[in-house]
């Protein structure tokens, strides 16, 4: 997303919309004058991975067009404590009223892109990719996602009009994984890929002859895992693992042949990224 995105736009005004309420930055008010300029410094004080600077841009310009940023870095870029991220100008009281919902935006989001590319370089070396899910902040999908691919992360579904995943509880509801994949392939257009999550070796033959695309390997061993890598080797099908995947076990789980491994934590769990500004 940029800066004049109109979904970031909106994003940015209900975060300040929260954080000004209807009286707006009372302290700021009180104690600086509007004429009274300063300059600012917003540094890293924890090491990571730079996300979210379009809406930490945006809420500078919602604030005060008269706040000037020069940003040194893209998202994406590593940071070590102390990295000079921007530097900001301009009248004191607007940049100040602008800072917490700005560091709160790059805190986030860069939290999340720290945590994508630990499980992004745990799995080096491997020809599995690290996905996202829909575990995410409400009405934060968009700039979270754009975190994990900051991160180096894969792209996953965005919505449920993205493509057609067959979960436990459809497949329970429909009497099965053949039946599930059937109604779905008698829906769905040529055009829309069909996935399928499946909860035991048991289930592979039928989701493999129901003709899933994708097969979703939900809470599996990883003696499973190999296993349904062996029996679709030489197969056009994508095997994706997912479930309680973490840091210490996703190498072991990309060692199995997998293609996909999708994590929830990168979203849903990451610790906002230590980040400060500090007057000069």
């Amino acid at each position: 997303m940029n800066i004049a995105d109109p979904a970031l736009r909106r994003i940015v005004a209900l975060a300040l919309a929260e954080d000004l309420g209807g009286r707006g930055d009372v302290t700021g008010q009180a104690t600086i004058p509007d004429h009274v300029r300063a300059r600012f410094e917003l540094r890293a004080r924890s090491p990571g991975v730079l996300a979210g600077r379009a809406a930490a841009a945006a809420t500078l310009a919602q604030v005060d067009s008269r706040i000037e940023a020069r940003w040194h870095l893209d998202d994406g870029a590593r940071l070590a404590a102390g990295t000079p991220i921007a530097s900001l100008s301009g009248p004191a009281r607007a940049i100040l009223t602008a800072e917490r919902t700005a560091l709160n935006f790059l805190g986030r989001l860069s939290g999340i892109a720290t945590l994508t590319r630990a499980f992004v370089d745990a799995v080096a070396g491997t020809s599995a990719r690290i996905a996202h899910t829909r575990k995410t902040s409400p009405g934060l999908r968009a700039l979270e996602l754009a975190a994990v691919a900051a991160g180096g992360g894969a792209a996953h579904r965005f919505g449920l009009d993205d493509a057609v995943l067959i979960k436990d509880n459809h497949v329970a509801v429909c009497g099965g994984v053949a039946a599930a994949l059937e109604r779905a392939r008698q829906s769905a257009g040529h055009m829309t890929r069909i996935s399928v999550e499946i909860d035991h070796l048991g289930q592979l033959d039928e989701a493999l002859d129901g003709g899933a695309e994708v097969i979703l390997l939900d809470n599996f061993s990883l003696s499973d895992l190999g296993a349904a890598v062996a029996r679709t080797t030489g197969l056009s099908v994508i095997l994706e693992a997912s479930g309680g995947v973490a840091l210490d076990s996703v190498r072991a789980i990309a060692e199995t042949g997998v293609d996909i491994i999708s994590v929830g934590a990168i979203t849903h769990s990451a610790p906002s990224l230590d980040l400060g500004l500090d007057a000069q």
